[in-house]
């Protein structure tokens, strides 16, 4: 059932498809804002002109493919502006985009961006833990890449970053902009024989700590050079819708079976961790959620407060916020006032704490709840 504008956008969308084509004529298909998060591999125009050889004099499997070459430096930016352009145009007033490339030319990229209005918010750099040695020896070995994160714009407000979530799963550290991840290889890399099927098919840990950090399930994720499919991999994995672009057949034939083998992860493993935004008990009374005159109960009932027209507490004459005269009345240090005091509810008539109604409020004002509670009260509802 279709219950909101997100729903009705979702469902004109081609979901979890590969639309074959040029991405660019692609994405002209697409309605305008109606993408949660863009993540871009262009080719990189790497300029090769001769074969790449070990010291054995064996040929390195290079990026040499059709779909690399480029007339020259404005052919390549001519491209790029065009692709970026419907990239920004579809990207939802909320939407951000991820851009990987190299040396050869995340710098033009990303000066392109910025002429567009996209705001730049971190460039990370993939440190690859396993790189490919720079066999002539001719300079330094080349063992990043370079991501850039980037909103619609400078005015824009709110985006999707699940910084608690990925702040945990690094020991209770901040995620700093140096992620060292292998190179894909092994039984992730796609081969056809001995060969790859595609040159530069990046790993799944990699597009996974995007995901995870930068959208929610149910997102639409757009790869407008979707490749071997591995966005669409992690997309699925992870719960979200994908969308891919590609041109080449044999790559989408790849990705296709790829994806179809995926299974997704359980709904309980993919609740973001973040902070609920912060509400003041003044606003419950701002929001007729409770009424000044109206009595505050500890969970027993042993002691009621009056709620006061300013937000504060009265118990016989003892005045205080809810947690200074919670923690007096608990005889303890300190408290939390919000999981202290317990309400009769005018509205529905339960007995609730005044953190059910702070939850309340946040879905009132629009802000960003607290997901434990809401997983609790979706439990508590099926019982």
């Amino acid at each position: 059932m279709i219950n909101t504008i997100t729903d009705v956008v979702t469902a004109a969308l081609p979901i979890n498809s590969i639309l074959q084509g040029d991405c660019v004529e692609c994405m002209k298909s697409l309605p305008d804002g109606s993408i949660d998060l863009v993540f871009a591999d262009p080719p990189y125009n790497m300029q090769l002109s001769d074969q790449l050889m070990r010291p054995d004099h064996s040929i390195v499997d290079a990026v040499d493919d059709e779909w690399d070459q480029f007339e020259s430096f404005e052919v390549y930016d001519a491209f790029t502006r065009s692709w970026l352009t419907q990239a920004r145009r579809v990207l939802k007033p909320t939407g951000a985009i991820w851009v990987i490339g190299t040396y050869h030319n995340i710098h033009r990229v990303g000066a392109i961006m910025q002429d567009l209005g996209f705001w730049l918010m971190n460039d990370v750099a993939w440190v690859k833990s396993n790189p490919m040695p720079q066999f002539r020896g001719v300079r330094f070995c080349n063992a990043h890449e370079t991501l850039i994160w980037a909103k619609r714009s400078r005015e824009q407000r709110s985006y999707k970053f699940n910084y608690q979530s990925i702040k945990a799963g690094n020991e209770d550290l901040q995620v700093r902009s140096d992620w060292n991840i292998p190179i894909c290889s092994g039984s992730e890399r796609l081969r056809n024989g001995p060969d790859k099927v595609h040159s530069t098919q990046k790993p799944e840990a990699l597009i996974s700590r995007i995901l995870v950090a930068c959208s929610d399930a149910g997102d639409v994720v757009l790869d407008p050079f979707f490749g071997s499919g591995t966005t669409g991999a992690v997309a699925r994995k992870l719960q979200r819708h994908y969308i891919g672009i590609e041109r080449e057949t044999h790559y989408i034939e790849a990705g296709t079976e790829r994806i179809s083998q995926v299974e997704p992860a359980p709904d309980e493993s993919l609740m973001p961790i973040n902070k609920p935004q912060r509400v003041s008990f003044n606003a419950l009374l701002d929001l007729d959620l409770i009424q000044p005159g109206q009595f505050l109960w500890l969970e027993d009932r042993s002691a009621k407060a009056l709620v006061r027209a300013d937000g504060a507490l009265n118990y016989n004459g003892m005045f205080g916020s809810i947690h200074r005269l919670g923690a007096e009345l608990l005889k303890k240090p300190s408290c939390n006032g919000w999981d202290t005091w317990f309400v009769d509810n005018h509205t529905t008539g339960e007995f609730v704490s005044i953190d059910d109604l702070r939850e309340d409020a946040r879905k009132l004002l629009g802000l960003r709840g607290n997901v434990f509670m809401a997983a609790k009260r979706k439990s508590k509802a099926k019982q």
